[in-house]
């Protein structure tokens, strides 16, 4: 018997995890100006079996199984959620378009889970009319992406599903908070075609802080986000410093540090560690001065073939069906 073909497709974005100011509690969606898609895209359709096909630039460095991807694990989170609001699943074919490279800062498995949560819920609500909520469907994003980092942290999961810059809050209700951003500016990012798990990046940083650390930290976060809502790009980024991940990630990430100090040098208005790294993010003023620093860094960034650079403005949209 042949189905009548229903589905959608869901494309999610790459986003500045930490965004240096704010670890695991600030996050930026970005896109390239040119049209590229950085993130991954996940299409659900109705079937006679679940199933789930992975293509696209990087399918190869995911898991074999499909029950060692996440998408596969995100698809049985859903149907989950929905026995338990007293709907019956129906069988799907999901295929991600991976896109993202693996462990590259950019948000590589929060693409992924966003893309195939948000898929698989824009695919319901089309056409078996039920659908969760903004937060739900976060929640569930959340606890996702704790399955592969081992600790609950939205700062990817939040900017790429809702977009923009996002602050995490500690209220289970409401979990996010979009900030006003600085969308004029223009967002490098290099990516140098190399790999660093986040678990690995997480377990170079120490267990304990000094006092003059945790008072820098929440220092430079508040008036960070203070910046923010009244506008003063002078003032936010000029407390754009990492104390907490990037002096011990250094060492990681061959190359940074030397990149770092010469793009804050030709007047970058700050450089960092995307996420866990290993993508350098350089926040510019013009597009031209962007264009430049693009230009240097595929030069003396990249270090194998999979490498890229991007020249991003912030991505408002989020998630998004195409």
């Amino acid at each position: 018997m042949s189905l009548n073909k229903q589905g959608v497709s869901v494309f999610a974005p790459a986003s500045i995890g930490n965004v240096s100011v704010g670890f695991d509690v600030l996050g930026l969606a970005v896109k390239p100006i040119d049209g590229t898609l950085l993130g991954d895209v996940v299409a659900v359709e109705n079937a006679n079996e679940d199933k789930l096909i992975v293509v696209g630039a990087f399918a190869e460095k995911l898991p074999k199984a499909k029950e060692d991807n996440i998408v596969w694990s995100c698809l049985q989170l859903f149907n989950q959620a929905l026995v338990s609001k007293g709907v019956t699943p129906i069988n799907v074919q999901m295929t991600l378009d991976k896109k993202m490279p693996v462990g590259s800062g950019l948000g590589s498995s929060a693409c992924s889970v966003v893309a195939a949560l948000a898929a698989l819920n824009a695919f319901y609500a089309k056409y078996q009319d039920v659908s969760f909520d903004e937060n739900t469907l976060l929640k569930m994003t959340g606890e996702m992406e704790a399955q592969i980092s081992g600790s609950l942290h939205y700062d990817n999961v939040a900017p790429c599903y809702l977009g923009g810059l996002q602050l995490m809050v500690p209220d289970k209700d409401v979990i996010s908070r979009a900030l006003p951003g600085f969308n004029d500016c223009y967002y490098v990012m290099a990516y140098p075609g190399i790999e660093v798990s986040t678990k690995a990046a997480r377990d170079v940083l120490p267990v304990s802080y000094s006092r003059a650390d945790v008072i820098s930290y929440g220092q430079n976060l508040a008036t960070f986000v203070d910046a923010c809502h009244r506008q003063d790009k002078a003032q936010a980024f000029s407390v754009l410093t990492d104390v907490v991940a990037e002096p011990y990630r250094t060492n990681l990430l061959p190359k940074y540090q030397q990149a770092h100090d010469y793009l804050k040098d030709q007047g970058a208005h700050a450089v960092g560690i995307s996420g866990s790294g290993p993508t350098l993010f350089c926040i510019c003023e013009n597009e031209l001065q962007a264009q430049d620093f693009a230009l240097w860094l595929k030069e003396n960034y990249l270090q194998t073939s999979l490498g890229f650079v991007h020249v991003c403005q912030v991505d408002e949209a989020g998630a998004v069906e195409i």
